[in-house]
């Protein structure tokens, strides 16, 4: 496996950070358009994950209050799942996060991978609520 985690910088990277949303989040989870499309894209810095020049995964990061930013977005299109991918984007999100001078991060982090995101020193901070239809929870890291 070779794939190249980046920031998304030029808009043939951004489309195909969109592109794995809409096929993990849209279609294989049922998201709305509207609420995952939510009018923030350009607020953020974006991450994909590219395989062979195909698109497989994809995060996004924003900061929300000084030295916060939020993990937002993370997907693995689902026939590369449990190869490090996830944990691959997590990896380039945080070095550009301590890069950018932020100090913590915050996630609603979907409950079914919530253990994925507590092996990678994130805490559990809420109890559980739905959004978009799907139960979370609030987690987060200091880096």
């Amino acid at each position: 496996m070779s794939v190249d985690v980046r920031v998304a910088d030029g808009e043939d990277d951004r489309e195909a950070a969109l592109t794995v949303r809409r096929a993990v989040f849209i279609e294989e989870q049922g998201v709305s358009e509207d609420v995952e499309m939510d009018g923030k894209e350009d607020e953020a810095v974006h991450f994909v994950a590219v395989d062979g020049g195909d698109p497989i995964g994809t995060a996004r990061l924003r900061e929300v209050e000084s030295g916060v930013g939020k993990v937002e977005r993370v997907a693995v299109v689902a026939d590369r799942r449990d190869e490090g991918v996830g944990r691959d984007l997590m990896e380039r999100l945080e070095a550009e996060a301590a890069d950018r001078g932020l100090d913590r991060l915050v996630m609603h982090a979907q409950t079914r991978v919530e253990e994925f995101y507590a092996r990678l020193g994130y805490e559990r901070t809420s109890d559980v609520f739905e959004e978009a239809g799907i139960d979370h929870v609030e987690m987060e890291r200091s880096l």
